[in-house]
């Protein structure tokens, strides 16, 4: 208990701290809550560091000089505390209890001034149901969270089937974080996903796409994505790759772990559907921007890549283009034996700066049309892009003399 509190104290900020004392010492209840706690804890780097309180919006509003309304209706308020580089922003929420979920996203009506452990009970999983008191130092713990960080569990707090229902996205919230923190799922929690399934169904696709990410930022995605595969989860949110036969199920699986950055192994993962351009429609499902559209849809039909002669291999890489070629050739090393092969002639092909567009040959059309009195337009582009074909087929003719011989006689 004593190493708990000790490693709490060290964890907490002090903007954070300030805050709970401002409220404690008017005679208010506050209280760090939620990851920020699990994580140091289990001696994680904690993110965000919310706060909990008795008082009322109004009233924290009241007693700090900055704040920002930021969701009144739901009890939050930002505090604005510490100074120059150092000021930060505090979400601190009022104690509270909530009503039916009948959009299985929000809750239709909020209740102000509700004790601390009702407040720790609307959370999601126990683990993330822990409460510390910075000024006093006390932790409060009444669904046994600490114990299952020992145990390395995940539970959901209360009744598991209520809980998920009420807000689906609480399913996805669970297997990503057995993902993060490689914990194993309680069964009678995972039970309780089938049920609600129709509620995740029903969840913005933007929220589904935060947690997709989360979980493939995970050390280890595939623990998430095999829970999600068996109970239904991920044929739900991603049913592309969910049926995909188990061989290449395993074989994806582990070369989504391997892979580095989120982009580059949801393109990996991505290969496992039938048709690679049909990732375009899931991106767009998910709502990601255009810039992540384009690296996956580029990614994902680079992944399947065969190990190919290096004039062909060039030919890959000019359609991927030079900004996504570094993570294609990621994307190919993490796959096998054959992609390190081929993601080490694609890295010396670009360490050697071969052509690849015909912005990078060693002449233009100012060459071609002062040197051989050609007029620009569209002959003129042929003529470049048939040097550039000879060129991707062999560099060595990259060569300002060679390639006006060669376009001489293309005329």
């Amino acid at each position: 208990m004593e190493d708990e509190r000790e490693r709490l104290a060290a964890a907490v900020p002090a903007e954070v701290r300030e805050v709970c004392r401002v409220l404690t010492e008017a005679g208010f209840q506050a209280v760090t809550v939620g990851g920020a706690v699990r994580d140091a804890l289990l001696g994680r780097p904690a993110g965000d560091w919310d706060v909990a309180t008795s008082a009322h919006p109004d009233e924290v509003i009241a007693r700090f000089p900055r704040t920002i309304p930021t969701g009144l209706q739901h009890g939050t308020v930002t505090v604005m505390i510490g100074r120059g580089d150092r000021r930060i922003g505090v979400e601190v929420t009022t104690f509270r209890g909530e009503g039916a979920y009948s959009d299985a996203r929000r809750p239709d009506s909020v209740t102000f001034g509700v004790p601390l452990d009702e407040d720790l009970a609307r959370r999601d999983l126990v683990v993330n149901a822990i409460a510390y008191d910075p000024i006093s130092g006390e932790i409060h713990d009444p669904f046994g969270g600490r114990a299952d960080l020992e145990a390395q569990i995940l539970r959901a707090v209360g009744d598991p089937v209520a809980r998920f229902t009420e807000d689906g996205l609480r399913v996805l919230r669970a297997v990503r974080f057995a993902a993060t923190l490689g914990f194993a799922l309680d069964p009678a929690t995972e039970a309780a996903f089938a049920p609600a399934l129709p509620s995740l169904r029903r969840v913005s696709q933007e929220r589904v796409k935060v947690e997709l990410w989360k979980l493939l930022g995970a050390p280890r995605p595939s623990i998430g994505l095999e829970i999600g595969r068996r109970s239904g989860v991920l044929m739900t949110v991603l049913p592309e790759v969910a049926g995909a036969a188990d061989d290449d199920w395993a074989r994806t699986v582990a070369w989504v772990d391997a892979a580095p950055g989120v982009v580059v192994r949801l393109a990996a993962l991505l290969s496992l559907m039938a048709e690679p351009r049909g990732a375009d429609a899931v991106m767009r499902r998910l709502k990601t921007s255009t810039e992540e559209r384009d690296q996956v849809n580029r990614l994902t039909e680079a992944a399947r890549q065969p190990l190919a002669p290096a004039a062909q291999l060039r030919r890959v890489l000019r359609r991927l283009t030079r900004a996504h070629a570094p993570l294609a050739v990621d994307l190919w090393h993490a796959r096998d034996d054959e992609g390190v092969v081929l993601a080490t002639e694609a890295r010396a092909i670009l360490a050697r700066g071969d052509a690849l567009t015909t912005a990078e040959l060693a002449i233009g059309g100012a060459d071609l049309q002062s040197e051989l009195g050609m007029a620009p337009g569209k002959q003129m582009g042929i003529v470049l892009a048939r040097l550039l074909d000879d060129v991707l087929d062999d560099p060595r003719l990259n060569e300002r003399a060679t390639l006006l011989e060669r376009a001489r006689a293309l005329g």
